[in-house]
C-alpha cells in the first residue's frame, strides 16, 4: 500500500510568510538554501533557468552521498540540460544501478516550458525526501533521475502571457524550443537536439518508469489532474498488469491527498461542447507514454488542469511524483522482472500479428463528471456558439465516455526483419542509433532474394508542414517479390527487445514511422514522364497489337467517367504498361524478409 501523509493546506500556506523572507539563492555552498523562487513566493512565481543550475549543484553539495548533478546535453542556444541523479544506494551510474538490480525512475518537467509545475514540484519533493520528512526509504530502493526542465531554451523565452489558458505562475516559458520544435511530438522522429539528448539518457539508464509532467488546456471543470499510463491498453499484455497497478495506485494516492483525478485525458469529443463527452485511447509514440511501452517500459503522462491556480497544481504534481516513487520503491523489483520477461517475449514476435494503432469502439457508457454549470449561446464576437462556465455553480455532468479500446491497425511482423537498401542505409542507421535499435550491415550483395515489397495503392501528402515535415499517408499491402539487394544494406532483426519500436519506425502505415513523417517522400514523387505526343503513338501501337487491351480500355472509358474525362489519365493508362514506366514509383524502399541474411 502507498503510505499516505497528512494533507497540507494549499501548499504550506502557514509557511509562506516566513518563506518570503528567505534571501535570494546564493552561490553553491554547504548551507545554501534548497528552496525555489516558487516556494518563497508562495507558488505565485517560478524561477529562471539559472536557478535550476544553482539548485542542481546545491543539492549535490548538501547531499553528496545521495545526489549527483550532471549535464546530459546542450541546447541549440548553448544551455546545459541538467539532470539530478538521486539515490541512497550509492548507485550513481547506469552500470551501478544494473549491478545492484535497482529500478530507475525518470521524471521530467517542462517539456512544454510554460507548463512548469513539475520543476517546482520536483525540487520540493526532492528536498523533503532527502530531509527525511516525506516518503522515507523510497530512495534506498531505486535511482531517481530528475530533469527539472526538458525544453530549456523554451523555458528562457519568459513572459506573462505565454500560456493564456492557464492560471499562474505570473510568468513562464514557451511551449516550443528555440528551433520551434514541439518536443512532445518528437519521441520517435527525434529531430530536435534536446530529444536526441533525452533518448541518449533513456538508452543509458533504461528507466523502468518514465513520467512526463504537463498542464492541460481545455474547458473549465473541477477535476484537477489526469493520469494516463501505458502499457494498460497497448503493448505487452503481461506488462499491462504493472501499468494498471501504477496508474490506479497513483490515482488512489492523489484522491487521498484531496485531488480529483481522472484515468483519461479530458478533451471533449466535439470542441467546446461538454455534452459530447470523452474518448479514451492510446497515444502514438510521438508522445512519451506511447513511446515507452514500445520499449517494454512504463510511461506515465501527468496532466494537471490549467484552470486550477499554480499553488494547487504544484501540490498535485508534487503528490503525483511522491506516489510514483513510492510505488516503484514498493513494486519496482516485481515490475522490473515483468519488463525483462516482456523483452524476451518481444524477441519472439516474428510472424505474429502486432498492433500498431488503437482506437475506442462505439461501446460507450455514461459517467458522472465534476463540472460547472454552463450555457452555450451564440457569440456576438466570433459568431460561433460559445460555452460560458459559471465557476460559482458546481454541477455534475452525465456524459458519455468511450473507453473500450481495441487495435485499429494490426500488421504481421516479418519472420526475420527488415532490409534497408544501401542508398538509405546511412541516414536510417543514424535514426536507429537514436533509439539504440539493433541492426547490422550486409557485406555481400543478395541476388534474387525472396523478400516482401510494399507498393502504395493510395498516397496522400499532408496539405501543410507539421513539425517541419510534410506528413504522408499510405495504403497498400506487403507482397512477395524477388529482388537484388546491394552490399551495404542494413538488416534490422525483429528478434530484439525493441521489436515493437522497430515496427513503428519501419512499417510504412504506422502513424509515426519514417514514412509517415515524410522521410521517404521522394519514393512517392513521380520524376519521369512520357510526352503526350509520344504516349499517343505508344497507345495506338499497343491497341493495334492487343485486342484484349483495346477491350479493357474501352470498358474503362464506359464505366469510369472521371478517367474518361482526363487526357492525362488516359495516356498514363498505356504509359504504365510500357517498359519505360518507373517500376520504383510508389515502391517503399524498405523490404521485409523471412530469412536473416548471412
Amino acid at each position: 500500500m502507498i503510505r499516505t501523509r497528512e494533507l497540507r493546506p494549499a501548499l504550506l500556506s502557514t509557511l509562506v510568510a516566513s518563506l518570503l523572507l528567505t534571501p535570494a539563492l546564493p552561490a553553491v555552498a554547504q548551507d545554501a538554501p534548497l528552496t525555489t523562487v516558487s516556494e518563497r513566493s508562495g507558488f505565485i512565481q517560478t524561477g529562471r533557468y539559472a536557478e535550476v543550475i544553482e539548485l542542481c549543484d546545491a543539492f549535490a553539495a548538501r547531499y553528496p552521498d545521495a545526489v549527483r548533478c550532471e549535464t546530459f546535453g546542450t541546447t541549440p542556444e548553448g544551455r546545459p540540460m541538467k539532470l539530478l541523479v538521486v539515490s541512497q544506494t550509492g548507485a550513481f551510474t547506469p552500470d551501478a544501478a544494473r549491478e545492484q538490480g535497482l529500478p530507475v525512475t525518470l521524471i521530467q518537467g517542462g517539456i512544454h516550458a510554460g507548463e512548469i509545475d513539475g520543476k517546482d514540484a520536483g525540487f520540493l519533493a526532492l528536498r523533503e525526501m532527502l530531509e527525511g520528512t516525506l516518503a522515507p526509504g523510497v530512495l534506498e530502493k531505486q535511482v531517481f533521475l530528475f530533469v527539472p526542465v526538458f525544453n530549456v531554451d523554451g523555458h528562457e523565452r519568459f513572459g506573462a502571457w505565454n500560456r493564456p489558458n492557464q492560471r499562474g505562475p505570473e510568468q513562464m516559458g514557451w511551449r516550443t524550443t528555440a528551433q520551434n520544435y514541439n518536443l512532445n511530438r518528437g519521441y520517435v522522429k527525434a529531430d530536435a537536439p534536446e530529444m536526441q539528448a533525452m533518448l541518449g539518457l533513456i538508452n543509458q539508464w533504461d528507466p523502468l518508469a518514465y513520467v512526463d509532467l504537463h498542464v492541460t488546456d481545455g474547458a473549465k471543470f473541477r477535476h484537477d489532474v489526469s493520469i494516463q499510463v501505458e502499457p494498460v491498453n497497448s503493448g505487452d499484455k503481461a506488462l499491462r498488469e504493472a501499468g494498471t497497478e501504477l496508474r490506479d495506485a497513483t490515482i488512489g494516492y492523489l484522491g487521498e491527498q484531496g485531488a480529483l483525478p481522472l484515468p483519461f485525458y479530458p478533451s471533449f469529443v466535439q470542441d467546446d461542447n461538454p455534452a459530447s463527452g470523452f474518448i479514451d485511447g492510446v497515444s502514438t509514440p510521438r508522445f512519451s507514454h506511447g513511446y515507452m511501452q514500445l520499449r517494454n517500459r512504463l510511461g506515465m503522462l501527468v496532466e494537471t488542469h490549467s484552470w486550477r491556480d499554480y499553488p494547487h497544481r504544484v501540490k498535485t504534481t508534487h503528490d503525483a511524483i511522491v506516489a510514483v516513487l513510492q510505488q516503484v520503491a514498493e513494486h519496482g523489483n516485481e515490475w522490473q522482472a515483468l519488463a525483462e520477461a516482456a523483452d524476451k517475449r518481444a524477441t519472439r514476435l516474428g510472424g505474429d500479428p502486432v498492433a500498431l494503432d488503437y482506437k475506442a469502439s462505439d461501446n460507450c457508457h455514461t459517467i458522472d463528471f465534476l463540472g460547472y454549470a454552463y450555457t452555450r449561446t451564440p457569440s456576438e464576437i466570433s459568431g460561433a456558439t460559445m460555452t460560458r462556465y459559471d465557476e460559482t455553480t458546481p454541477e455534475t455532468w452525465q456524459v458519455p465516455l468511450c473507453d473500450d479500446i481495441h487495435p485499429s491497425l494490426v500488421v504481421e511482423a516479418p519472420e526475420a526483419g527488415y532490409l534497408v537498401p544501401a542508398a538509405h542505409a546511412d541516414w536510417v542507421a543514424e535514426r536507429l542509433d537514436r533509439h539504440d535499435i539493433d541492426y547490422r550491415r550486409i557485406e555481400q550483395a543478395l541476388s534474387n532474394a525472396k523478400v516482401e515489397t510494399f507498393r502504395a495503392d493510395a498516397v496522400k501528402f499532408g496539405d501543410a508542414s507539421y513539425e517541419g515535415h510534410q506528413r504522408l499517408e499510405l495504403e497498400g499491402q506487403w507482397k512477395p517479390e524477388t529482388r537484388d539487394v546491394a552490399a551495404g544494406a542494413l538488416f534490422v532483426p525483429i528478434a530484439q527487445p525493441k521489436s515493437r519500436l522497430v515496427m513503428q519506425v519501419l512499417e510504412p502505415k504506422a502513424g509515426d514511422s519514417l514514412a509517415a513523417w515524410g522521410e521517404f517522400n521522394n519514393a512517392f514523387e513521380r520524376k519521369e514522364y512520357m510526352e503526350a505526343y509520344v504516349a499517343e503513338e505508344v497507345a495506338r501501337e499497343m491497341l493495334a497489337k492487343d485486342p484484349k487491351l483495346k477491350a479493357a480500355f474501352e470498358k474503362r472509358l464506359r464505366e469510369d467517367a472521371e478517367f474518361a474525362a482526363s487526357p492525362r489519365a488516359r495516356l498514363d493508362y498505356f504509359y504504365r504498361l510500357h517498359s519505360s514506366w518507373d517500376d520504383r514509383y510508389n515502391l517503399y524502399p524498405v523490404l521485409r524478409t523471412d530469412r536473416a541474411p548471412r
